[in-house]
């Protein structure tokens, strides 16, 4: 599970994120451009800004974590994350992958981690 406090806090994590508000809920930002969402369409999701591709990667690896935004945005990459479901460590592959994809090239460049590949969640014991 991932609290909106712990999204949060991973996204500002980033190098040059910024929070901001949009549509009466909070977003991130690099460069001006929104990476990432908190509480839309309610309080329990996230949306990361991926690519079509990267958005099937994450959604087929771990269905109940992530889902297409409804709509054309969804068709472009927007991806819902059910903070309930997710992992702290799946929301820094997605944080990240969407910061990559807004960031400019020389931020990028600067940063040197690898563009991180989706993996499916541990399995819980209960």
């Amino acid at each position: 599970m991932t609290t909106a406090a712990e999204f949060r806090r991973l996204a500002l994590s980033l190098p040059e994120a910024e929070e901001r508000e949009h549509m009466h809920h909070p977003d991130f930002r690099v460069g001006g451009k929104i990476f990432a969402t908190l509480g839309y369409p309610d309080k329990n999701w996230g949306m990361v800004k991926l690519f079509p591709d990267q958005q099937a990667e994450f959604v087929a690896a771990n269905p109940k974590m992530f889902a297409p935004v409804k709509g054309g945005w969804g068709k472009q990459g927007g991806t819902n994350v059910l903070l309930k479901e997710a992992s702290q460590e799946r929301v820094r592959e997605a944080l990240t992958a969407a910061w990559r994809n807004t960031a400019g090239k020389g931020l990028v460049a600067a940063e040197v981690a690898p563009v991180p590949k989706p993996r499916p969640a541990k399995k819980r014991r209960g």
